[in-house]
C-alpha cells in the first residue's frame, strides 16, 4: 500500500463536504475519483496533496513516498521556454554529465594513485548517470513536449506567454518527467486534444508509480482506470474495474439500495402508526408498548434516500419542424489567419438526421469552422449553403451568445418575450437553477453554469440543425449522459465539435477528422472511426504529405525532379482509384452470389451453413463500406488537383 485515506471528513462554513471518506492505493494501481460537480472530488486530492486540512480522519503515506499534484488552475509563472523548463527537471542528471566530462578532462593529466581515485569516483558517476537516463533523458524530454501537443517551434515559447491551458500541459510534462510515486491530476485530459489524450493514456499505462485521477472523460477511465472510488453525498464507495464496469455496478447497487431505502420506510411509517394506534388506546399497558417501539425506532440508523439516476439536468430537443433531406452543402471552403492555413478544398454534405462529429487536434480550425457554417466568420475560400425549411441553433464553447450584464432570467425573457415569469422559471429550474438562483448576473456565472444557460437557450430556439461547439465542457458525467439521451432521441441533425471520445461514441453517426488541412469522413462512431484511421489516412494523405503549403505557390516553385514526382503520385493516385473501382464491382458481385446461396432451399434448416454463409457476407459487407469510403474520399482528391 502507498497511500490510505481514513475516516476523512471536511466542511465549508459547516456544509459537510467529505463524510468518513476512506480507501487506499497499492503500489503502481490507477484509480479515478468520480461524482457529480461540487461532490468534493477536488478537495479531497487537496488533502491528500497536504494543500487542505481534514477536520477528521488522516492521510496515511507510504514511507519515502514523492508525491506529485496537478490541479485544474495553474498559477504558473517562468521566464523559461517549455523545453528549457522541462529539461531543468532533468537537472541532476544534465549534472552528472558535467562531472563525468571535468574528470574525463582531470584523467588526462593524472597518474598512478590519483589516477586510480578519479577512475573509481568516474565509474561510480558512469553507473548512476546510466541509470538515471543519462542516455535518453533529452529524447524523454522531447517525447513528453510532443505527446503533449507542443511542436518545435512550440517549445522555445516563454511560459510566461501561454494560454491557462498550455501552461497547465506544461506543468502536466513535468510532473511526468518528475516520475513522483503517487500522480494525483486533477482533470488532466481538459487541455487536451485527441492525439495528446491518447498519447497520456498510453503513458500512465506504462508509468511505474501509482496513479490518482479525477476526470469526467469516461474514455480514458476506461482505458486508465482499475479502480473507481465515487464520491456520492459527501460518502466514498470503491469499485474495482474500469469506468464501464463502474457504471454497471452502481446501478445494480443504486437500485438494491433504493430497495433498502423503500423497505426501510415502509417499516418506519408502519411502527408509527402501530405506536400512534397504542397510545390512542389510552392504557397504561398499551403506553408502555408504544414508549418501547419509539425507542426501538429512535435506535434504527435511517439511510439517506440515494440520489435519483441523472438528477442534473432533464431536458428534449425538439425542432419546430423538419428540414428537408438536404440541410447542409459545404464546397471548397479555405481558411487562413496570415501565415497560419488551417484548411483548403474542404467540401461535405450534412443530410438530416445525421448526428456528426468534428474532431482533430487543437488549433485545426473545427471552431473557425462552425462559425463560417453560421456566417460568423467569413470564407476565404468556397462556399455554403443550406437546405429547405432548415433553422440553424448554434451552441458557443465561449458562450459569446450569453450577455455578460444580464441575469439568467433576463437572458431567457429578452429572447422569448412572450413565456411567462413561471414558464422560465420552471424551465431554468430544470437546468438546476432554482429559487433566487435565476437572477444571477451572467458574468458571475461559472464555465458549467454559463454552459446550462446557453444549453437552456438552445432547447427553446427549437431550431432543427444544431452546430454544437464542446457542449460537454464543464458538465459532470451524469449530464453529459442526458445531452446524450437528448441528441439521440432529437429528430433534427447535429453537427458538432468535441474531444469527449465517449459522447462521441454514443452519438455520432459519421465523423469528420479535420488533418492535414483536410477532412476525413467516416461513416461510423469513434470506435468506427480508430479502426478505420491509418487505412484512410494512408490512402487520402499519402500522396501530399509534406507539401505544407499553396498548391498554387508550391506549383511555381517546383523544380522538373518535383514536377515528375508530383506527376508520378498523380498516377498512382489514379491507379488505386481504378483498383478501387474494380475492388466495388467484385465486392458487389461476391455478395449478390452469396445472397443467392442464402436463398437456396435446401440450406434453409442447415443452421451451420447459413451462419458460415452470413459470417461470409458480413465480411464482404464491411470491406465493400470501406471501398465506398476511399473511392469518394479518392474521387474529391483527384477533383481538387485537377
Amino acid at each position: 500500500m502507498i497511500l490510505a485515506c481514513s475516516h476523512i471528513d471536511k466542511a465549508f462554513l459547516e456544509e459537510p463536504i467529505l463524510k468518513d471518506v476512506s480507501f487506499h492505493i497499492e503500489e503502481q494501481e490507477r484509480v479515478a475519483i468520480v461524482g457529480i460537480n461540487g461532490a468534493g472530488k477536488t478537495t479531497l486530492l487537496r488533502i491528500i496533496a497536504g494543500e487542505l486540512s481534514a477536520d477528521a480522519g488522516e492521510v496515511i503515506r507510504s514511507k519515502d513516498m514523492t508525491l506529485g499534484y496537478l490541479p485544474q488552475q495553474q498559477g504558473y509563472y517562468s521566464e523559461n521556454s517549455i523545453y528549457e523548463e522541462l529539461l531543468a527537471v532533468k537537472s541532476d542528471v544534465i549534472e552528472m554529465d558535467k562531472q563525468i566530462r571535468r574528470l574525463e578532462e582531470q584523467m588526462q593529466r593524472k597518474e598512478g594513485r590519483e589516477l586510480s581515485v578519479l577512475l573509481e569516483k568516474y565509474n561510480r558517476l558512469q553507473t548512476s548517470f546510466e541509470s538515471g537516463e543519462g542516455y535518453t533523458y533529452k529524447s524523454k524530454v522531447w517525447g513528453v513536449i510532443h505527446g503533449l501537443g507542443f511542436g518545435e517551434e512550440a517549445a522555445n515559447q516563454c511560459i510566461n506567454q501561454l494560454s491557462g491551458g498550455q501552461k497547465t500541459r506544461v506543468a502536466l510534462g513535468k510532473l511526468l518527467l518528475l516520475e513522483p510515486d503517487l500522480l494525483l491530476l486533477d482533470e488532466p485530459t481538459n487541455h487536451l486534444d485527441l492525439d495528446s489524450v491518447r498519447w497520456l493514456e498510453n503513458y500512465l499505462l506504462n508509468y511505474r508509480g501509482s496513479v490518482l485521477v479525477v476526470s469526467h472523460d469516461r474514455y480514458f477511465m476506461d482505458r486508465v482506470a482499475r479502480k473507481v472510488v465515487e464520491i456520492e453525498q459527501g460518502r466514498a464507495i470503491t469499485f474495482s474495474g474500469n469506468y464501464s464496469s463502474y457504471a454497471r455496478k452502481k446501478e445494480v447497487l443504486r437500485e438494491s439500495l433504493l430497495r433498502q431505502y423503500n423497505n426501510q420506510q415502509q417499516e418506519i411509517r408502519h411502527q408509527e402508526a402501530v405506536i400512534e394506534k397504542l397510545k390512542s388506546f389510552n392504557r397504561e399497558k398499551s403506553i408502555r408498548r408504544a414508549e418501547s417501539r419509539e425507542k426501538m425506532l429512535s435506535k434504527i440508523e435511517r439511510m439517506e434516500k440515494p440520489l435519483e439516476e441523472n438528477a442534473s439536468i432533464r431536458f428534449t430537443l425538439t425542432p419546430s419542424h423538419p428540414s428537408g433531406r438536404d440541410v447542409l452543402s459545404v464546397s471548397g471552403y479555405g481558411k487562413s489567419f496570415g501565415d497560419n492555413h488551417l484548411f483548403e478544398q474542404v467540401s461535405f454534405d450534412v443530410k438530416r438526421g445525421e448526428k456528426i462529429a468534428v474532431i482533430g487536434k487543437n488549433g485545426t480550425g473545427k471552431t473557425t469552422l462552425l462559425k463560417m457554417i453560421c456566417g460568423m466568420e467569413p470564407a476565404d475560400a468556397g462556399s455554403c449553403a443550406t437546405g429547405t425549411g432548415v433553422e440553424i441553433g448554434y451552441y458557443d464553447q465561449e458562450h459569446n451568445v450569453l450577455h455578460e450584464e444580464k441575469t439568467i432570467l433576463d437572458e431567457i425573457h429578452d429572447d422569448y418575450p412572450d413565456m411567462s415569469h413561471t414558464d422560465i422559471r420552471n424551465m431554468l429550474a430544470a437546468f438546476l437553477f432554482i429559487g433566487d438562483d435565476v437572477f444571477k448576473p451572467i458574468a458571475l456565472l461559472s464555465g458549467g453554469e454559463k454552459g446550462r444557460v446557453a444549453l437552456a437557450k438552445l432547447m427553446l430556439s427549437r431550431a432543427n440543425f444544431l452546430l454544437l461547439d464542446e457542449p460537454t465542457n464543464h458538465l459532470d458525467i451524469a449530464s453529459k449522459e442526458i445531452l446524450e439521451d437528448a441528441i439521440n432521441h432529437y429528430t433534427g441533425t447535429v453537427l458538432y465539435v468535441s474531444h469527449d471520445r465517449y459522447f462521441i461514441n454514443r452519438t455520432a453517426t459519421r465523423i469528420l477528422d479535420l488533418t492535414g488541412r483536410k477532412l476525413l469522413s467516416y461513416s461510423g462512431n469513434y470506435s468506427y472511426y480508430l479502426e478505420k484511421k491509418e487505412t484512410v489516412e494512408k490512402i487520402y494523405l499519402a500522396p501530399e504529405e509534406g507539401s505544407g503549403k499553396d498548391k498554387t505557390e508550391t506549383a511555381a516553385k517546383l523544380n522538373w525532379q518535383e514536377q515528375k514526382q508530383q506527376q508520378a503520385n498523380r498516377r498512382k493516385l489514379e491507379t488505386r482509384y481504378a483498383q478501387v473501382e474494380q475492388d466495388i464491382e467484385r465486392l458487389e458481385s461476391e455478395i449478390a452470389a452469396i445472397d443467392n446461396e442464402l436463398s437456396r432451399p435446401e440450406y434453409a434448416s442447415d443452421a451451420e451453413m447459413l451462419l458460415e454463409l452470413s459470417g461470409k457476407r458480413e465480411e464482404k459487407e464491411a470491406a465493400l463500406t470501406l471501398s465506398l469510403e476511399i473511392w469518394e474520399q479518392l474521387a474529391q482528391q483527384l477533383e481538387n488537383e485537377n
